[in-house]
């Protein structure tokens, strides 16, 4: 299993999935940055969360980041605004690995009220998957390349463009 380590962070709705998380994740082995909530009892504002998650795997890219809010949306929206993150918001296994292998995702964004009534067997093959598959590189490099150019090319106004 990769040990890289992963930046973890939600919100108050996220908390309880992200302590499902942590205690997957130690049960691994897997080293994590909690970087919060400590409760989910005080409303906090998820883009804050968001962006230092953001931060930090933009700062080492052998880290990963984990965010977890009430659908990973917001998360998600965010952890984007940042160039070199490819956060992805997933609900199932299969969600995960196409991010990862198809994307080179690396933020993976949850929602701890859409995952509400997941079991902890499904919930450990979903960060398995996130851990353990690779990106696939080929055909999908070319289409990664394009999303890291319009990062810092991205025009107000776009053309038509044919498919």
């Amino acid at each position: 299993m990769d040990r890289r380590t992963i930046v973890l962070g939600s919100d108050h709705a996220g908390y309880d999935l992200k302590a499902r998380i942590r205690r997957i994740l130690e049960s691994w082995g897997v080293p994590f940055e909690d970087i919060g909530v400590d409760t989910d009892a005080v409303s906090v504002d998820y883009p804050d969360i968001a962006a230092e998650v953001a931060r930090r795997v933009q700062r080492d890219p052998q880290r990963q980041g984990l965010l977890v809010c009430g659908t990973g949306i917001g998360m998600a929206m965010t952890a984007n605004k940042f160039p070199g993150i490819r956060a992805a918001v997933c609900h199932d296994v299969y969600t995960v690995q196409m991010a990862r292998a198809h994307n080179d995702a690396n933020v993976l964004c949850m929602g701890g009220r859409v995952l509400a009534g997941i079991d902890d067997e499904t919930l450990a093959s979903m960060l398995r998957a996130w851990l353990e598959t690779p990106f696939e590189g080929g055909r999908h490099e070319r289409r990664v390349a394009k999303i890291r150019a319009l990062e810092t090319t991205a025009p107000v106004e776009c053309e038509e463009t044919p498919y």
